[in-house]
């Protein structure tokens, strides 16, 4: 990067120098700063306060930025640094930190997602046990966007100004480059929510489909489960998106479509409660074979959408399930055998019946349901429909089916495999589907995926993981998969990612840094696409085990201490103030500014009260 010395020089001397009083404000005006607990007297010492900030060597520049803000305003920081996501997670859940450095990136684009799994009592994310947090998060979810504004708005004030359950960061830009040499640059979709659609993928030259290996590139070894309602974080949002189809998509600026999913439309019936999926019938489920993918020749159907969607929404449906809260508005699925009934459904806000909705683009009208979806023949007019309902009216239930967790498996292999008694599973002897250990090379070799979606994972080792195209994936389709094998490299540090990038080793390089722009564009090979994500980064307060969880006095004095200008110009203005998770998708009006005089108020008020 350009003059990057200097700059370094300008930003390190920018971070000794005490900031000027500041306050929350909204857009349209000024907001009172909460003042410190009251009831004790404030006794004014300058003995610094311990605490220990927890995060990742990837975010060391961040880290560095909190410590030195937080130093200035009187604490002692003792940093816990862990070189890779899992142990950083190890250490999380161990609750080894006063406050830890994590982000959250909503994948479907609503903004239930980007705080229910986090926020709500019991969420699968939450560390939180707050009622007046929940009630906020249940009300907005179910209004509409001009009604949920102001609902997300009080959210954001109690959870960051008032209670100091986080501390924003900043929100980001969603980057990646490309070997433009290799890659045809226009099958790269880069999409603010949605994971990267390999079956778009195609190089320059396609008569290298299935000649040559397009290698991508990926930070985590370690995959937290194939079973795709068994994990939801970076090792695998991006291997279990494109390993199992979905109801729904999402398209690159996050509306919802049919369009490359399991049914060919959609509808929403009157009060927003009942929601219909009319399927296609030409996905069959992969299978591996002495590491070779074969077409298992069963077809994708109603009843593994069944299924998949009763365990995605049953917490006990599998031990360490991370994505049932997701799904927790889902009422009943089931399938629809009688077209009459589709026939006298209205949709919502319209006069079509839901039969002429679901018929709308399809080649062939439907002459007849059918229950077995060995029968369904789309070119005949024989199809399968689901109707899924809802426990209250709830259109962000949309959203979740385009997540990864809802992805479509095999119901008759997943009973086969998971045979353990769930309350009583066992880690040391029980092995249940997706397991990461079937997937990996040596002694416990043993894949049993049968994956819906257009990719399937072969095996892996620390160093990559191989994918095979799908057989019979929307075969002779626009849909169809264009490259036949697919390789991730695990490469843990950022730099040697970029390096691996410019020398061919990978192709693709997910999640540039803001800081390395520069060199992507100064690389004539390659081609650097950006888009505004729904990421957002913060600063998450231990209330479980810690005495920052006793007393929001020392939350707020974190609170305060933080200043997002010195982010934001750290990353050359590729970075964007933020408030909350919501920040990217729901304008509140909020805003946080960094206020050393509160920071210390707050501080001495801790000190007085212990």
């Amino acid at each position: 990067m350009k003059n990057k010395g200097k700059f370094a020089a300008i930003l390190i001397l920018s971070l000794s120098i005490m900031l000027s009083g500041c306050k929350v404000t909204t857009k349209e005006e000024a907001t009172e700063v909460p003042k410190p607990t009251q009831g004790t007297e404030v006794v004014t010492d300058n003995k610094a306060v311990d605490i220990e900030l927890l995060g990742m060597s990837a975010n060391e520049a961040d880290l560095n930025i909190v410590r030195d803000q937080l130093t200035k305003n009187g604490f002692n920081v003792k940093l816990n640094v862990q070189a890779d996501y899992g142990s950083y997670k190890a250490q999380q859940d161990a609750g080894n930190f006063d406050i830890a450095l994590t982000s959250w990136t909503t994948v479907t684009g609503n903004p239930d997602y980007a705080v229910r799994s986090l926020f709500k009592t019991g969420g699968d994310y939450s560390i939180l046990a707050d009622s007046e947090i929940d009630a906020l998060i249940e009300e907005a979810s179910a209004q509409t966007p001009d009604q949920y504004k102001e609902t997300y708005k009080k959210f954001e004030e109690k959870l960051v100004f008032e209670k100091a359950y986080i501390a924003p960061l900043y929100s980001s830009l969603k980057a990646q480059a490309l070997n433009q040499e290799v890659l045809n640059k226009d099958s790269v979709r880069i999409s603010e929510s949605r994971s990267l659609p390999w079956e778009d993928l195609d190089f320059k030259d396609p008569s290298k489909r299935t000649t040559d290996t397009l290698v991508l590139q990926s930070t985590i070894p370690t995959l937290t489960s194939l079973d795709p309602i068994k994990g939801n974080d970076g090792s695998i949002n991006i291997i279990n998106t494109n390993s199992n189809v979905r109801l729904l998509n999402l398209t690159d600026d996050d509306k919802i479509t049919s369009v490359g999913s399991l049914s060919l439309n959609h509808a929403i019936a009157e009060g927003n409660s009942d929601y219909y999926f009319i399927l296609r019938d030409d996905i069959n489920f992969a299978a591996i074979k002495d590491k070779a993918v074969v077409n298992t020749g069963e077809r994708v159907g109603a009843d593994d959408v069944i299924f998949s969607l009763n365990r995605a929404k049953d917490k006990n449906s599998v031990p360490d399930h991370r994505t049932y809260t997701l799904h927790e508005h889902i009422k009943n699925i089931e399938l629809v055998t009688d077209p009459a009934v589709l026939d006298a459904t209205k949709v919502s806000g319209g006069s079509d019946t839901v039969k002429s909705a679901l018929e709308k683009g399809l080649g062939t009208k439907i002459s007849a349901l059918v229950a077995d979806k060995t029968q369904a023949s789309n070119k005949d007019g024989k199809y399968q429909v689901v109707k899924l309902s809802t426990t209250k009216p709830f259109p962000q239930v949309l959203n979740y089916l385009a997540h990864q967790s809802a992805g479509i498996v095999s119901k008759k292999q997943v009973e086969k495999i998971n045979t353990y008694d769930v309350a009583n599973f066992d880690v040391n002897k029980d092995i249940p589907y997706g397991d990461q250990n079937t997937v990996t090379e040596g002694s416990k070799y043993n894949n049993t995926l049968n994956t819906s979606g257009p990719y399937i994972l072969s095996h892996k080792n620390d160093y990559e993981a191989i994918f095979y195209k799908n057989p019979g994936y929307m075969k002779g389709t626009e849909h169809e998969p264009n490259i036949s094998t697919i390789k991730i490299r695990f490469i843990k540090d950022a730099d040697s990612a970029l390096s691996a990038l410019r020398s061919g080793e990978i192709h693709i390089y997910y999640g540039v840094s803001e800081t390395k722009f520069d060199v992507v564009k100064g690389d004539s090979k390659l081609a650097l696409q950006t888009v505004p994500s729904n990421a957002a980064s913060y600063l998450l307060f231990n209330t479980k085990n810690r005495p920052i969880a006793e007393s929001a006095d020392l939350r707020k004095a974190v609170l305060y201490s933080i200043n997002q200008d010195e982010f934001l110009a750290y990353y050359s203005g590729n970075k964007f103030k933020a408030v909350s998770t919501l920040s990217p998708i729901v304008q509140t009006g909020l805003e946080l500014k960094a206020d050393p005089a509160k920071a210390k108020e707050f501080l001495n008020a801790y000190k007085a009260s212990k």
